[in-house]
């Protein structure tokens, strides 16, 4: 699986989970093809570095092939499960805000891709759940750590222990996610919702955006005293950046800011 880059607005589709990592630059154009052939990559309509704002990262990704699992021994099992935390983790690591689109089936480590991101959209007809337990193992993407954090530690024991499956109204109820939206003939609604989201995000500045992530991301770990000297650390780290004076130089001009990320 490839990693969207800092600085980029990204899309990855898994099964029918999308992925949108924004950065505070402007948006420029989406180049998402929705045809339902795997894809993998990035692609963008801007020709250099220096241009790039928006980038376009799509995969075909429905979790684990249990049929594909069913022939592995059980010494490979492990490893295959631990390079799909990696990846997991590496996009819950990604230092630019994420939105997981979910307009289908989020089953297992679909969701468990979900809630590595920051904000999850879904459509009512949209199904997800961690039903390892099925199976008879249990998450190993991360599930059983965030899902917790994300509704509670009793609800999410009573959904894993369950191996219940939700829909989107459902899922929104109990706040796994924050978005609910009726589902459109392209299917695709959760992920326009997503890229309005990211719209929102976008013009706000980079290095700001990046370690306000890093203070609520690393704070919710630690008790209220350490989070606030968290956050005063990552703040610290916004001061003498050439994008807060532009920010301020921009207000007093009563026009949107032009920032650098910087």
């Amino acid at each position: 699986m490839a990693a969207a880059a800092p600085g980029a607005l990204g899309a990855l589709r898994a099964g029918r989970v999308r992925l949108v990592a924004a950065c505070c630059a402007r948006l420029g154009p989406v180049a998402w093809a929705g045809d339902p052939a795997p894809r993998r990559g990035y692609s963008s309509e801007v020709k250099t570095e220096d241009e790039l704002r928006v980038r376009h990262l799509e995969e075909e990704n429905r979790g684990a092939d249990l049929k594909e699992r069913a022939k592995m021994h059980s010494s490979e099992v492990g490893p295959f499960v631990s390079k799909i935390r990696a990846v997991i983790n590496d996009i819950a690591n990604l230092p630019v805000p994420t939105i997981a689109a979910i307009d289908g089936l989020a089953l297992g480590g679909g969701l468990e891709l979900a809630l590595a991101c920051d904000i999850r959209v879904a459509a009512s007809s949209a199904k997800m759940g961690l039903v390892e337990t099925k199976l008879a193992i249990i998450p190993g993407g991360g599930g059983t750590q965030r899902l917790p954090r994300a509704i509670g530690m009793s609800l999410a024991k009573e959904l894993i222990f369950s191996a219940r499956v939700l829909d989107g109204q459902e899922a929104k109820a109990v706040g796994l996610i924050s978005h609910v939206l009726e589902q459109n003939q392209e299917g695709d609604a959760a992920y326009r919702k997503a890229l309005d989201l990211a719209r929102e995000f976008l013009p706000q500045g980079p290095v700001a955006m990046r370690v306000a992530k890093l203070a609520i991301n690393q704070g919710m770990e630690v008790d209220l005293v350490t989070g606030l000297a968290i956050e005063e650390a990552c703040y610290a780290q916004t001061i003498s950046t050439k994008d807060r004076l532009e920010g301020l130089l921009a207000f007093k001009e009563k026009r949107p800011p032009r920032y650098k990320g910087e």
